[in-house]
């Protein structure tokens, strides 16, 4: 490829979209930022400072007052929190069940784009998440709208979880995923919807090196 350009790939809860990006970013020797990942943080710090998770502004307090940094190794992506390392404790039930809610503050998000967008401002970026190709990275070359139905979305989290000894129950993760759908699209502000000029991916019956596959055979086409 001669160019690098930016990817986005958006998409509700569970489809797949932080591995596939993940494994987009290795193949292109692109930069991966993981967007969902920095909401967690914040979601954690606030969780652990008892804010209410209903009140932007405090949140958008603490958010301006804290670092989160994404540092690239080669087992994967590390999340510091304030320069402690947060990947495992973001993953936690609590977060996942509140980080919709925590993200879907105007102010809140305001500062998260700033910070991603300074990010992604050289180019050669994999960015995910629900409003990348939307408001992130409205210019973005490369636009991806991944989905899946929300059965396979709860059975990829399930056997995620369980991989990782987490216990898991399948209709009650069916149920969160269905409510981060409802809330993510319909919050005020940057709502998840699929961007005029994307391409939708239904990975449904397909496996991630063929949803990547697909992705990178579109950015070598654009870079042309």
């Amino acid at each position: 490829m001669k160019k690098k350009m930016n990817i986005a790939i958006d998409g509700p809860a569970g489809a797949g979209k932080s591995t596939v990006a993940k494994l987009v970013a290795e193949q292109l020797s692109y930069l991966y930022i993981d967007t969902g990942a920095m909401y967690r943080a914040l979601t954690l710090a606030a969780l652990r400072e008892g804010i209410d998770l209903q009140d932007g502004p405090a949140l958008t307090e603490i958010l301006s007052k804290t670092t989160i940094h994404l540092q690239h190794e080669q087992s994967g992506v590390r999340v510091l929190l304030n320069n402690e390392d947060v990947t495992e404790a973001i993953r936690m039930k609590d977060v996942t069940s509140n980080v919709s809610l925590v993200s879907s503050h105007e102010g809140v998000r305001l500062e998260m784009v700033e910070r991603q967008r300074k990010l992604a401002e050289k180019g050669g970026a994999v960015l995910d998440g629900r409003d990348i190709g939307t408001y992130v990275l409205p210019d973005a070359k490369v636009k991806v709208f991944l989905t899946a139905s929300v059965d396979e979305r709860a059975r990829r989290r399930y056997e995620e979880q369980r991989k990782k000894g987490i216990p898991a129950d399948f209709d009650q993760l069916k149920e969160e995923i269905a409510r981060r759908d409802q809330l993510d699209s319909t919050r005020e502000f940057a709502p998840l919807k699929k961007a005029d000029d994307a391409v939708e991916i239904d990975s449904t019956s397909l496996t991630i090196p063929e949803v990547a596959k697909s992705i990178i055979e579109l950015a070598k086409e654009r870079a042309r």
